[in-house]
């Protein structure tokens, strides 16, 4: 199996389970053979380009998403490296841009310390895809993967996989943070709609 095998197999399946979707109805979609798909998802196949394409139409993704490697490593953006646009009256600095639709959360957390008996404890992993965007408003914290949390300051920003364990963790007294949460999309009928909150207790 090739790299670039490998690599569109994982993606493809990845995708195809995001949607909830069984391969014969990704193939339906795609007006490709059922075994043609199955043989790409093993990594044995070798897709043309109109394969590809026909696959991430089905999809509903740029054909990119199937063929780059999905970022395990989350981004961190430190306050004193970013660089701020001037537009007329104001300045804007972009913290990050994700492709796709789905579900997106808002959200501003105050974290207290931690308590003497330790930090608190992580929170649970949301659905298979999910990507957390937090900007530290002020405070110090550590935040992301349990396995591999990064401390940040006020004005830093980082994203991270939030289908993993994951912590909040203030440092320094209380810590406000805004976060934004984006859970891929389900397209309808291939799959279940309800999406509970990843902070809250409202299902949508």
């Amino acid at each position: 199996m090739s790299s670039g095998n490998a690599v569109v197999a994982r993606n493809m399946r990845l995708l195809r389970e995001q949607r909830g979707m069984s391969l014969a109805e990704l193939a339906r979609q795609a007006g490709l053979a059922k075994q043609t798909l199955s043989t790409i998802e093993q990594g044995v196949g070798n897709p043309t380009v109109d394969t590809l394409f026909s696959i991430a139409d089905a999809l509903g993704v740029p054909v990119t998403r199937l063929v780059a490697e999905r970022e395990q490593v989350m981004v961190v953006q430190r306050r004193d490296e970013v660089v701020w646009q001037r537009h007329g009256g104001y300045e804007s600095r972009s913290l990050d841009h994700i492709y796709g639709s789905g579900v997106i959360e808002n959200y501003l957390l105050r974290i207290a310390p931690a308590a003497g008996d330790g930090p608190a404890e992580p929170s649970a992993p949301h659905p298979v895809g999910t990507l957390e965007h937090l900007y530290v408003i002020s405070g110090r914290v550590r935040v992301g993967p349990v396995d591999s949390a990064v401390e940040l300051g006020t004005g830093d920003f980082v994203r991270y996989p939030g289908d993993r364990p994951h912590m909040y963790e203030s440092l320094d007294g209380e810590s406000v943070v805004h976060v934004v949460v984006s859970v891929p999309r389900v397209q309808p009928g291939t799959g279940a709609m309800r999406v509970s909150r990843t902070h809250g207790e409202r299902a949508l």
